[in-house]
């Protein structure tokens, strides 16, 4: 019995039970999709979190106020209150892997626009923070550094506070109210968009970090330093010059604890990147156990089957079909079950895919579909027919032909 007449009898014999035989690769199609879309999801998250850092450069570091043990703050309200502007100035003119730095000074506000208000985050940078953090300014411009020093009230907006306090309107030179406080704006950020869960990167508004501290918080402290380094190449020996200078400043003697931490963004990262594939690989794992019970219920399925069509098996062989004819055929009805099974499950995953995209509490992140998540799963699909239909095929092809006959 040659493959394609094989292939045919078994699509007959399926078709006498339309239903059942749907019912039965049900649970192949949702244990296919289930692989595809959750992994996915997995790599649509890997790739997010990739463009994110991208987008900042792989040559920043961050120094933060706290010891690596016992946590630090970083919002500046509270805590640890161990970094000064002074601080970002000797490393930038003391650290020789270091390009620039900008002092960082945050708080959250309502900012008033004639009658329109927006709740928004202040973050109060240095003159180099576009620089620094890779930042493009799209209309207007940054503020300086003699801005920076005088603390000037101007404001660099983020392109969402443009939008819902001006929409249509030209900002450039209009006036807003910070907490009750006149600030001039001169610039607009370009677009980064959202990132990693709610969180929108373009949902602020940008002032000098001594304006923040002198005229918003009253505060004498900054709650982190962002660094560039010289080059990508040069990250480690940077953070290495930080750390020793930082310690020198703030006077911690040999064998004690810091009282501040100093990442780069390549150690984050990695660590980052990490996760997403952990996450995808148990994702990709949890559905694949839907693709298991698939395979038990077709072998399920295969033995009643077998049941039903004992005398038919019993006439096969009484005309001369031989064991491995009777073996293939009921083989064959089993991979093609999950076959057909598994190809409907790469368009139902595919599918899903990219509903996803498009429900609102996931508008944050897209999903990535993989060529290679689709082959792997419509392969182990084809595997675990070939698998769990060998038992009931065995079982049929081992039948004896006179007492095939004879069953009722």
């Amino acid at each position: 019995m040659n493959i394609l007449r094989t292939t045919r009898v078994a699509l007959r014999a399926l078709a006498r039970n339309k239903m059942r035989s749907f019912l039965t690769a049900l649970g192949i199609i949702i244990g296919v999709g289930a692989v595809i879309s959750m992994v996915s999801i997995g790599e649509g998250a890997r790739q997010g979190v990739e463009d994110r850092f991208n987008s900042m450069g792989t040559n920043l570091l961050f120094v933060s106020p706290g010891s690596r043990n016992r946590g630090g703050v970083h919002t500046g309200s509270g805590g640890w209150q161990t970094l000064k502007a002074e601080d970002a100035i000797a490393i930038e003119q003391q650290c020789s892997a270091v390009k620039y730095t900008s002092p960082s000074s945050n708080t959250r506000a309502q900012v008033v626009y004639g009658n329109k208000n927006w709740n928004t985050s202040v973050q109060g940078t240095g003159a180099r923070y576009p620089e620094v953090r890779n930042w493009e300014v799209e209309e207007g411009t940054y503020f300086d550094e003699s801005q920076e020093r005088a603390a000037a009230k101007v404001a660099v907006l983020g392109s969402e506070v443009k939008k819902n306090l001006f929409e249509d309107e030209d900002p450039i030179g209009k006036i807003i109210r910070i907490k009750n406080i006149p600030f001039r704006i001169i610039g607009i950020l370009k677009s980064k968009g959202e990132s990693g869960g709610w969180f929108n990167r373009d949902d602020m508004i940008a002032v000098p970090y001594t304006t923040v501290m002198k005229r918003l918080t009253n505060q004498d402290y900054i709650s982190s330093i962002d660094i560039s380094a010289v080059s990508a190449s040069q990250t480690k020996e940077a953070q290495t010059q930080i750390e020793e200078l930082m310690r020198i400043r703030h006077k911690i003697m040999p064998g004690s604890e810091d009282d501040f931490q100093v990442r780069n963004m390549s150690e984050i990262a990695e660590g980052a990147a990490q996760a997403t594939q952990i996450m995808t690989i148990l994702l990709g794992s949890i559905a694949s156990i839907s693709l298991l019970v698939g395979g038990i219920g077709i072998m399920n399925i295969m033995l009643v089957s077998v049941t039903e069509r004992i005398r038919e098996i019993g006439i096969r062989m009484a005309v001369g079909a031989k064991q491995k004819d009777i073996l293939l055929q009921f083989l064959t009805e089993a991979i093609v079950l999950s076959v057909m099974g598994g190809l409907i499950g790469v368009f139902f995953g595919v599918g899903l895919s990219k509903l996803v995209r498009y429900i609102s509490i996931f508008s944050t992140f897209k999903t990535q579909v993989s060529a290679n998540a689709i082959l792997l799963a419509f392969l182990f699909s084809a595997s675990v027919g070939i698998f769990f239909g060998f038992y009931p095929a065995r079982k049929a092809s081992r039948l004896d032909p006179i007492d095939a006959l004879r069953y009722e």
